[in-house]
């Protein structure tokens, strides 16, 4: 009786290792052919208009205020218009926490779709560093006859052309950065004026562009490849029904080279030509026909590449192509599974209750506390005076002169210098004397409201503690 012979094996030693590292530990590096087709185009389109809105977003304003800016030094954060400070640091967590869910949502469902689209390392990397290198030395056989060319003048004058641009794009970049952090009216006036006056500034963002540069000009790859923690996390997140760029091995193997006027499937061959053309284009140099890889990111290189000759042998499109695992295993379309609606639902909650909070959020952000240190005072009046220190931050854009009113007992407020007139979008703090008649006071400690006012309408009430002798209130 003869054995039955299982399937073949199949050898994943390419799990083993990264493709840019040879068996000795080396760099392999990445030449990359010059990707073209419907889905690169659409990629195009939409990398340069995130790159558009980059280079415009520190000028562009919503009633007045920055679209973006994230003032860590000065501890202001303007979000679409909208200024949050440190008191607002709840926020912060519930919008940090909430975008922890969106991303793994985001990957159970569409893969590593991001990192192809919109990660800055891919858009950077492919739509200008890429660009120009092909632009100057050539598509991918050029750069490798190039490379391995002795040093002459035409290579040296191409690799300094390369490098010199690749610096002036990271400088740029990182000025455009700086306009996130310090507002486009600061950073203007910091590239206007005479370098002498921001040397130190200056030379933080050479060693920032520096940095910039070499991830690009160097690193590249290795960093989706082996630094990104989001490319990590596909190995706990994906799933079958996560829609990812897959070759569809059911269709396209068994792989052989074409022969014009075959039958390939009276032949038992599948759609492959094996002609390697989705292994030329791809960024990271992996192989997709192997399966889903961590290293993939989604560019849709290869979709086009192999687009492009199944339309040249006439054999029908889309032997890669956005699908998941259980489609191409078993035909299985796209579904919402239990686990995409669990965070769905999840994250749903979180933005919810984001909103309200927004909604919610005073106009003004008010503390009042008692001086450290300072006892309670008698007046000559018989009444008796506390000490405070107190802060208000402004979190709109407009003017707002701030007064302070005793809620709950009578008494004054005496403030210590001018009159608080409140500036859009910031803090203003001094020093303020509560004065109370021992009669409203309850012993030794009192609870007091004070209410915030802009005018006469109440933003705010807070509270704190007046303290008196311990026998006010005895006959």
């Amino acid at each position: 009786m003869k054995d039955q012979a299982g399937p073949p094996a199949v050898d994943e030693s390419f799990r083993d290792s990264i493709a840019t590292v040879d068996k000795q530990g080396k760099r392999v590096w990445v030449y990359p052919k010059k990707p073209a087709g419907k889905w690169f185009n659409r990629r195009v389109a939409f990398g340069y208009t995130l790159l558009a809105f980059l280079l415009v977003g520190p000028f562009l304003r919503i009633g007045g205020e920055p679209l973006l800016q994230l003032d860590v030094l000065g501890r202001r954060f303007v979000i679409l218009g909208q200024t949050f400070w440190p008191q607002d640091i709840h926020l912060f967590v519930l919008g940090f926490i909430a975008s922890i869910v969106f991303i793994a949502l985001f990957t159970v469902a569409f893969g590593r779709l991001f990192c192809g689209w919109a990660c800055p390392q891919t858009v950077f990397m492919e739509l200008v560093y890429r660009r120009i290198e092909y632009w100057i030395e050539g598509d991918w056989k050029q750069q490798q006859a190039l490379n391995k060319r002795a040093l002459d003048t035409d290579k040296l004058l191409r690799k300094t052309a390369k490098h010199a641009l690749f610096f002036l794009v990271a400088f740029v970049i990182g000025n455009t950065f700086l306009g996130y952090i310090i507002g486009s009216d600061r950073l203007i006036q910091t590239v206007t004026e005479p370098p002498e006056l921001h040397l130190g500034g200056l030379a933080a963002m050479f060693g920032f562009s520096l940095v910039f540069y070499g991830v690009f000009a160097f690193m590249r790859e290795q960093v989706c490849t082996t630094v990104c923690p989001y490319g990590r996390l596909q190995g706990v997140l994906l799933d079958r029904q996560s829609v990812v760029i897959a070759y569809d091995r059911v269709r396209g193997e068994q792989r052989a080279h074409f022969r014009k006027g075959e039958d390939r499937g009276t032949a038992g061959k599948g759609d492959c030509i094996d002609c390697k053309a989705c292994v030329h284009v791809c960024p990271t140099g992996i192989d997709i026909r192997n399966g889903t890889q961590l290293e993939c990111v989604n560019c849709t290189a290869c979709i086009d590449a192999c687009d492009h000759m199944m339309g040249s042998v006439g054999l029908p499109k889309g032997l890669i192509r956005y699908a998941s695992e259980a489609e191409i295993a078993e035909r299985k379309p796209f579904r919402w599974t239990t686990r995409m609606k669990a965070y769905s639902a999840v994250l749903t909650v979180l933005i919810g209750v984001i909103l309200a909070l927004i909604v919610l959020r005073s106009d003004v952000e008010t503390t009042v506390l008692r001086t450290p240190g300072m006892l309670f005072q008698n007046r000559p009046d018989g009444r008796i005076s506390n000490l405070y220190n107190y802060k208000v931050v402004n979190k709109t854009s407009r003017d707002m002169p701030i007064r302070f009113v005793l809620e709950n007992v009578q008494g004054s407020i005496e403030l210590v210098g001018k009159e608080i007139e409140l500036q859009p979008a910031a803090l203003a703090q001094g020093s303020l004397f509560i004065i109370l008649d021992p009669s409203a006071m309850s012993g030794m400690k009192t609870r007091i409201n004070i209410g915030v006012y802009a005018g006469e309408r109440l933003l705010e009430e807070v509270s704190t503690t007046f303290v008196g002798p311990i026998n006010t209130n005895t006959p």
